[in-house]
């Protein structure tokens, strides 16, 4: 039982809405590395201190985004931007908010063309163009289904990510005594000098772009609790492979801080056959965040399921590709720290809301 609502605790749909949850953050930046080499590891042994930053953030944030979807669930007009902000900032967010997301579409699709470089030796922009294939012909199938394809892909890819971290950890540690000599190679990759906003960066990255997708998936629960505890669930094995996989990277960082997708490079060397393995879980990671993007871009635009919305998707995807032909690290390292700048309002208003609800 919920003790605050008196609703009974549903492990099943926590479990499947703690995936769901996840499936947002995993795709391009996480699952390659890139996310965690530029927010935690680029801070050496301080980014301990940003993934402890992120639990809080994470465990705040996401059951609060969480929860207000799911009590709006009946408000087909609710717009979150405006209910946390204000009406006018609130416009601004909204409106913005298709742009941002389509700069975050094409990242992702050219993390998929740097995937098939990096280990398979295909062209890029081949391997851009067959995931921009296959993410608009998955966006068609609806909202609900795509709920419970990303809800399985989602453990799965955060099972694989922590299986690369730990053994990488475990056979790499004796290499701790020579990390601060990397310091110089990592503060590179850092998005800003200071290690507390870089780590107040990466929560307004991942909140501002899934306010959206966070709300609606809340409004989907079949309960209060579900929506709850699914959002403090994923938060909690979220943060914890992050924590793992920095470390992992932070251990190998001379050979893996120069490469595009970092945990390939570690699965590699664990075993061919695991590196293998891994490309393909990299690819559904990557699918899972892409589609669940494209929903939120189309859904700001029109109705989803409409005949405008269909060629809007069609649209998007096209456009999205074009710039995602672009090398991968490059847009990582230049969108990402800007996106995080521009939501650091946002996410001051819902954590406000949030704290003001708890109290």
């Amino acid at each position: 039982m919920d003790a605050n609502h008196g609703e009974t605790i549903n492990m099943k749909e926590i479990l499947k809405f703690a995936g769901a949850f996840i499936a947002w953050v995993i795709g391009s930046g996480f699952a390659t590395g890139q996310e965690v080499l530029r927010f935690f590891t680029s801070y050496g042994f301080g980014s301990y201190a940003v993934v402890m930053i992120n639990l809080l953030g994470f465990l705040l944030l996401g059951q609060t985004l969480m929860v207000t979807g799911y009590a709006h669930r009946n408000d087909q007009n609710f717009r979150h931007f405006e209910y946390y902000c204000g009406k006018r900032i609130g416009k601004i967010y909204f409106w913005a908010t298709p742009v941002i997301l389509f700069l975050i579409m094409s990242v992702l699709l050219s993390a998929a063309g740097s995937m098939f470089l990096q280990y398979y030796g295909i062209n890029h922009y081949v391997g851009a163009g067959l995931m921009a294939t296959i993410v608009l012909a998955t966006y068609l199938i609806g909202f609900e289904n795509f709920i419970h394809i990303v809800s399985k892909i989602g453990p799965v890819v955060i099972i694989f990510c922590l299986l690369v971290g730990i053994i990488s950890v475990f056979r790499d540690f004796h290499f701790i005594e020579v990390v601060p000599a990397y310091e110089n190679t990592l503060s590179a990759y850092r998005p800003s000098s200071n290690w507390a906003l870089g780590a107040v960066l990466y929560l307004s990255l991942d909140f501002l772009t899934g306010g959206t997708y966070y709300t609606r998936l809340g409004a989907s629960a079949k309960s209060r609790s579900s929506a709850k505890w699914g959002a403090i669930l994923g938060s909690v094995v979220l943060v914890l492979a992050i924590a793992i996989m920095s470390s992992a990277i932070l251990l190998n960082a001379k050979d893996a801080a120069s490469l595009d997708i970092p945990t390939l490079f570690l699965a590699s060397k664990i075993s061919p056959v695991f590196g293998t393995a891994f490309s393909v879980i990299l690819m559904l990671g990557m699918f899972s965040s892409c589609s669940a993007t494209m929903w939120s871009v189309c859904s700001c635009l029109f109705t989803v399921g409409s005949k405008k919305n269909k060629i809007m998707s069609v649209v998007v995807i096209s456009c999205a590709l074009m710039l995602g032909l672009l090398p991968f690290g490059k847009l990582v390292g230049v969108l990402f720290p800007l996106i995080g700048y521009y939501g650091l309002f946002y996410i001051g208003c819902v954590a406000y809301k949030g704290i003001r609800r708890a109290s």
